[in-house]
């Protein structure tokens, strides 16, 4: 019985799959992407933009890439029939596309599955399809668009010499984001208020409210869902106080005069159970609940879908298959039938979501903690019970809640008091996003109060928050900023080039990030809005349902537009005096753009050193091409200069072995050089290749501390 060849992405799936399709099948990963665009033609792009057609050419992404297509191509010759199963997204498709391609396939075999196991694995292969060219010409799109607007656009900002690296299609929209609210930050100029209130001995509290001859209507409550699945606070409602004048006056009337019941307020309102999770919104939930990075939540949500425990995790629709749902609703009747509602709570769908797509859930509601507990790590435990949490809560009832406001009146003046009991929990037994309740005394209209203090308290208006690494992914999901697959690798990429840090949880732009964003604003405004991203965004959705030309429409977007941008945007350039006066003001201090003995990788002319103050250089100069405009950095690690985005072959720099041995496996521990706080330090770990990930070698750390290097768990070991 001849052999079939089943071609995945990641190769942490190998291992489950190999043991679902048994020994008729080979299975083998590409390791993703397998091929790039070459780094050829005008302005090293790869392809050639021409009047009707865009000719792309290709190369191996690195030379484990190489080899990889070398031994599949000998596996291939060996097989009858070839299934080609990447994920079920643009980006899948496109490394299914590749894979035809260099293998040069006739008739592959496409499937997809929204979760590893045997049964949704063994019904895509009853229903193999062939590719997708819509959805290949979408991948196709964004590469070139990307490329086009990374390699042409990115020349812009090396100009202003203070070690910009790029700008991006996505990627400058989403600083721009943060620039806005940091300059609103800056701007910010805070007023002083001040909160009246009375107490009540009947024991309740109540906020100046307002002067009025008629008594005060509640307001309608419409507040949109936070993804992030935080919990609501019980927040003041008060008139607010400009004086601390008027503040005297109120306390004195309220003072003066009596104080009576005029209105009692009750009523239930309904919270409807959240979605499940999206790619966005389990970012979110996992950056409020667990404090993790959007990179970090995919990498934990990789290894749960490799394993076959959650289903696809880049996804931005709401929609569960049914047959799941049905299993939801058997759960709920064996352990809370109660919380069973009659209709399960419909989510509105954006436009740009994929209905043949799946939300975020496990993949068997029903498997016991204690097997997981065991099968999985803490890390992948804690995700896993937060997106079971959330699947259950969105196929629950509503909460019912309580909420009571109590008006009270002295002479001319009126005073609020809200409360809220939860009278039924719902969906919030499981997704706890819900205020503590409130609870407010039984009064009655016209009864007679008892003040027991009156008093104001003074406050002073804050600026608007950064946002969390998190919080900027919902805003550019709500933006239409980006798709789920470009969402936590745009925020990495803020954070590695510079332009934006994290301090105390939230991103804030550095004076590198709003730099390139003011320059951005002067020579490609249009590429910092969202709703002109937002449109690049709408129109590859169009391609990847067949109903825009891939090729007519980039062409006609950099005739219309990009070129054109791009001759303004040089002009602009040139007339910075800001440039030059900075390089003048360098040369006076006896730094000037001198010939290095670098040699462009692109054109073999001699690189020019640029002086620098940027921080985030491992010097204090790059270099650039005077003919072509190609930039290098340093990389203190690789002891090298490199181009932008080149990836590092090692990350680390190379270990010095020293006599103390491992206190788990006996070898030799070496010393580690890391920076801190702009402080050369040392501290020793495991030499051994595999102590890398680890579980037990994840705690032999010894740190620098005096004449010692210390570890929590393994006491001193002597310098030297």
């Amino acid at each position: 019985m001849s052999k079939k060849l089943f071609l995945i992405e990641a190769p942490g799936k190998l291992k489950k799959l190999q043991q679902i399709l048994g020994s008729e099948y080979i299975v083998k990963a590409s390791g993703g992407h397998i091929r790039e665009l070459a780094k050829d033609g005008d302005d090293n792009l790869g392809f050639d933009l021409k009047k009707d057609s865009i000719s792309c050419r290709f190369m191996p992404k690195n030379p484990m890439a190489r080899k990889t297509i070398s031994q599949l191509k000998e596996l291939a010759r060996q097989v009858d029939t070839v299934i080609l199963a990447t994920d079920e997204d643009r980006e899948g498709e496109i490394i299914a596309w590749h894979l035809k391609e260099v293998l040069n396939l006739r008739n592959p075999q496409r499937i997809t599955y929204r979760e590893i196991t045997p049964a949704a694995v063994k019904a895509s292969l009853n229903r193999p399809r062939s590719l997708d060219m819509n959805l290949v010409n979408a991948a196709l799109a964004r590469s070139v668009l990307d490329k086009l607007v990374g390699f042409r656009g990115s020349p812009l900002v090396w100009k202003l010499g203070n070690g910009a690296k790029s700008i991006g299609r996505v990627q400058s929209a989403a600083l721009h984001i943060l620039c806005q609210r940091e300059r609103e930050i800056q701007e910010f100029k805070p007023q002083d208020y001040w909160l009246v209130s009375v107490t009540y001995s009947e024991g309740f509290k109540a906020y100046y409210l307002g002067e009025k001859t008629s008594t005060p209507t509640d307001k309608e409550e419409n507040e949109q869902r936070d993804d992030a699945g935080e919990k609501e606070e019980n927040k003041v409602e008060a008139t607010k106080v400009l004086s601390e004048a008027e503040a005297d006056r109120l306390v004195s009337l309220a003072r003066q005069f009596p104080h009576h019941v005029i209105e009692v307020q009750s009523k239930t309102v309904s919270k409807n159970p959240p979605a499940p999770f999206t790619t966005s919104s389990l970012q979110q939930a996992a950056g409020s609940r667990l404090k993790w990075s959007p990179d970090k939540t995919m990498q934990v949500a990789q290894r749960l879908y490799e394993g076959g425990y959650i289903t696809y995790m880049r996804t931005d629709s709401y929609h569960l298959d049914p047959q799941f749902c049905a299993t939801v609703k058997q759960w709920l009747q064996q352990k809370d039938p109660n919380n069973i509602p009659v209709k399960v709570a419909s989510h509105r769908t954006s436009k740009t979501a994929q209905e043949a797509h799946e939300a975020i859930r496990p993949t068997d509601i029903f498997k016991p903690s204690i097997e997981l507990k065991q099968e999985i790590s803490a890390e992948e435990f804690e995700l896993y019970l937060l997106i079971w949490l959330r699947t259950v809560a969105s196929q629950c009832k509503s909460a019912q809640i309580l909420k009571t406001r109590i008006i009270t009146q002295s002479g001319d003046i009126f005073w609020q008091a809200r409360g809220q009991i939860v009278t039924f929990a719902g969906y919030a037994k499981y997704w706890k996003d819900l205020s503590d309740d409130l609870l407010l005394p039984q009064v009655s209209g016209g009864q007679l109060l008892n003040l027991s203090e009156a008093g104001h308290e003074k406050k002073q208006t804050q600026p608007p928050p950064r946002y969390s690494e998190a919080k900027l992914v919902q805003v550019m999901e709500r933006r239409g900023i980006g798709r789920p697959s470009t969402f936590a690798p745009t925020v990495k990429t803020l954070k590695e080039r510079g332009y934006a840090q994290v301090q105390k949880r939230q991103l804030q732009a550095t004076p590198l990030g709003l730099e390139v964003d003011a320059f951005l604003q002067k020579t490609l405004p249009e590429l910092l809005q969202a709703e002109f991203t937002a449109l690049m965004e709408d129109k590859l959705d169009a391609i990847a349902s067949g109903k825009e030309n891939w090729e007519r429409y980039i062409i006609g977007w950099n005739e219309d537009y990009f070129a054109v941008a791009l001759l303004k945007a040089l002009k602009v350039v040139g007339s910075q005096a800001s440039s030059s006066k900075n390089s003048q003001s360098l040369e006076a201090k006896g730094h000037s753009n001198k010939e290095s003995k670098i040699n462009c990788p692109h054109c073999s002319h001699k690189m020019l050193e640029i002086p620098s103050k940027s921080k985030k250089l491992h010097k204090d100069y790059f270099l650039k091409c005077p003919s072509c405009q190609a930039v290098m950095f340093y990389n203190k690690w690789r002891k090298i200069w490199e181009l932008p985005g080149e990836k590092s072959q090692e990350s680390t720099p190379s270990l010095k072995l020293t006599q103390h041995s491992c206190p788990v496996c006996g070898e030799k521990l070496a010393v580690r050089e890391y920076e801190k706080e702009g402080v050369k330090k040392q501290m020793l770990v495991c030499s051994s290749p595999k102590a890398k990930g680890d579980k037990k070698h994840k705690e032999v750390v010894y740190f620098e501390s005096k004449n010692v290097f210390w570890s929590k768990k393994y006491g001193e070991l002597p310098i030297g």
